[in-house]
């Protein structure tokens, strides 16, 4: 491993840069994230950014189930982000499809788009739990 490859990786594990993203859940989970993000909670001291754009995230954090009209744009979404690519699907639909498993619109969690590094259960997940989830997370940037 190079320096510049230990560098980069150094980079990653301390300041990850995410990009928030539902799929079509009921946004208490979205409330949930900006809630870590908030000063009570503040993820932030783990370096995580909030990005804007794919193309500068590594990490990709995840609301709501995948439905049939968001499965390809979140594939697209996803292949946009360079590699190496995290994701973490936070709340019970992200995992599982949740209340909205069997709905004729909904083909169940993300992992059935994606793969999945971190799964954060709960509905919703208290802002401690996702705390847990990017701690998770970091450790495994670290092993990357």
């Amino acid at each position: 491993m190079g320096l510049l490859s230990k560098l980069v990786k150094w980079a990653r594990t301390k300041s990850p840069w995410i990009l928030h993203l539902n799929t079509g859940g009921c946004n208490a989970c979205d409330i949930e994230i900006l809630a870590a993000l908030m000063p009570r909670f503040d993820v932030e001291r783990f370096g995580i950014i909030l990005m804007g754009s794919p193309r500068h995230a590594d990490v990709l954090v995840c609301t709501g189930p995948i439905t049939k009209q968001m499965k390809p744009r979140f594939r697209k979404l996803y292949e946009q982000v360079p590699d190496p690519k995290f994701v973490m699907a936070v709340g019970n639909c992200a995992c599982t499809g949740g209340v909205f498993k069997g709905c004729y619109g909904v083909e169940g969690g993300i992992d059935t788009a994606v793969p999945v590094d971190v799964y954060v259960p709960g509905c919703p997940p208290k802002p401690e739990a996702i705390i847990d989830g990017v701690a998770k997370l970091l450790a495994k940037l670290q092993k990357s």
